[in-house]
């Protein structure tokens, strides 16, 4: 089917429009899915989902050491170049080597102590002594998926994505009815594994292309510029994981976990639009703004993006309030508690994309000491907002910490923007 005109000719909307087929199947899977689960796990089983989530996230990082946005940015830059490439790779793979040694010494050893820090009881060790022998598949999806990322190859992008999310979805259900809570934990557990698979078998023979086996040496030519990444993701991945891990357990300690289960339900669906941009984001925004080197050229690009992407999602986002009855009705049912957390959470997210368009200039430029401070000012403000709205508005105190933290963060990004091309155009 080809697409109108004015889409193909604007690539933006070429890989939105894509991204839309895959992300309208994938919501609608996930409003069935998330409702078997609200009615069969509840509240506290919706948490322990949720924390379980957030430990893979942070394992995603912490399996390549942080690598993958660099390997998008030099992947796109030197595509044609495969010496460098070479030197990229190699660069990554003593950087996987080192993480998953790393992330499953550690499951291994901390196995007892992390199942009852994140699901406050011992029933869970065993998840962890599986994560530790699945952390090599994470590393190598990882790398795999930051090659397609940087090639911007967003038709099988899409195809991916839809492929392992709907086979991640079949295991999820086959868990389920097999062994309730931990069969559903144990499929989550296991979707790496399942999209490294869904990885080789539709990029297979273009990854061959670039990415040399036999060829690759353990070195390290690449290390300091990649370094710089491997702090970026700590910051931005494992730590707001790890931010939202602790939140949660604050919820679930000053209120109960119940209310941690709303909070964490709110944030599924919240994560499930936002789907929209991280594709646009490593498809697209990050390789452009590679490419830019003028505070006008820039300035235009940012703009295009906007006009484009934000009022899609803002009528989105209107659309998810209006019926958000509805979906709690249809999704979590019971989980009325859920309701007056939509609007903050809806508003911040508004703010959040518009800030992490913006925010990509410091992963496209390496600016790691703007990327590290607007990072930390974020995410000290989401805990410590959190902390202090929760005593005197509850669970929704946290929602509304997420709107007034990500206000913040786009006026910071801004101002550190604009002040690193005045300082660069005076050089």
């Amino acid at each position: 089917m080809k697409l109108p005109k004015f889409i193909s000719s604007n690539t933006v909307l070429k890989i939105t429009s894509l991204n839309a087929v895959v992300i309208g199947i994938r919501l609608v899977v996930s409003a069935f899915i998330q409702r078997l689960l609200a009615v069969m796990v509840g509240e506290a089983g919706i948490a322990s989902i949720g924390q379980l989530r957030n430990l893979i996230a942070m394992l995603t990082s912490t399996s390549t050491l942080g690598a993958f946005n660099g390997v998008v940015k030099y992947v796109s830059e030197f595509r044609d170049r495969p010496s460098e490439l070479h030197k990229i790779f190699s660069t990554v793979i003593v950087f996987g080597l080192i993480g998953t040694l790393g992330s499953s010494a550690i499951l291994f050893f901390c196995a007892s102590y992390l199942s009852d820090y994140l699901f406050g009881t011992l029933d869970q060790v065993y998840l962890f002594y599986l994560l530790g022998v699945i952390v090599p598949f994470i590393a190598m999806g990882r790398l795999v998926h930051a090659v397609v990322s940087g090639l911007s190859d967003y038709k099988r992008y899409a195809k991916i994505e839809l492929l392992s999310y709907l086979l991640g979805t079949l295991a999820l259900v086959i868990g389920l009815y097999k062994s309730d809570l931990n069969g559903v934990l144990i499929a989550i557990a296991i979707a790496p594994i399942i999209q490294l698979v869904v990885l080789i078998f539709v990029f297979g023979k273009t990854l061959t292309t670039y990415l040399k086996f036999r060829s690759i040496s353990l070195s390290l030519v690449y290390k300091n510029k990649l370094l710089a990444f491997t702090l970026m993701s700590f910051i931005s991945t494992f730590f707001l994981n790890y931010v939202e891990l602790n939140i949660r357990t604050l919820v679930a300690d000053e209120i109960n976990v119940n209310e941690a289960g709303y909070w964490t339900a709110v944030t599924f669906i919240s994560k499930n639009y936002m789907v929209f941009a991280t594709g646009l984001f490593t498809l697209y925004v990050l390789p452009k703004f590679a490419s830019i080197h003028t505070k006008q050229d820039f300035i235009d690009e940012v703009l295009n993006i906007y006009k484009t992407i934000l009022p899609i999602f803002g009528l989105g986002m209107v659309l998810v309030y209006l019926f958000r009855g509805l979906i709690i009705q249809l999704i979590y049912p019971e989980f009325t508690g859920m309701e007056p957390l939509f609007k903050w959470q809806l508003l911040g997210d508004f703010f959040r994309l518009a800030s992490l368009i913006l925010s990509h200039q410091f992963l496209a430029k390496r600016m790691v000491k703007s990327f590290v401070l607007t990072e930390v000012i974020s995410l000290g403000l989401f805990f410590g907002l959190s902390k202090l709205f929760i005593p005197f508005y509850g669970t929704e105190g946290v929602v509304l910490a997420h709107f007034v933290r990500y206000i913040i963060y786009l006026l910071l990004v801004v101002f550190v923007v604009r002040n690193y091309y005045s300082t660069k155009n005076k050089a």
